[in-house]
């Protein structure tokens, strides 16, 4: 699934600025524990600058799914209801069909 880059930068951007790191360093693979390093206290004020950023609350119950940086930007995307689909395909119309006798 595509992700909208303002999102997915606004995110990066509120970690780095925790973290006190350049944002280009942050990918939407990392862990954040494992990889970023924080703890469960760094990982709420993390969630609440999230919050105030994108206007939105993070139940409780959510923030178990919410283990690397790109779920934290697909949750966010998806709470916004801004999930970029891809670009979709034209279909072909189809024939019509002759209304004619059959041909025996």
């Amino acid at each position: 699934m595509a992700t909208d880059p303002t999102i997915s930068l606004k995110i990066r951007t509120a970690l780095a600025e925790y973290l006190k790191r350049d944002s280009a360093t942050i990918l939407t693979t990392h862990h954040l524990r494992d990889d970023l390093g924080l703890d469960s206290m760094a990982v709420i004020e993390l969630l609440y600058r999230i919050e105030e950023t994108f206007d939105l609350q993070i139940p409780d119950q959510d923030l178990l799914g919410l283990t690397t940086v790109g779920h934290v930007v697909n949750y966010v995307e998806k709470r916004l209801g801004k999930t970029v689909s891809p670009i979709p395909t034209k279909k072909r119309p189809r024939p019509l069909e002759s209304k004619g006798k059959k041909k025996s």
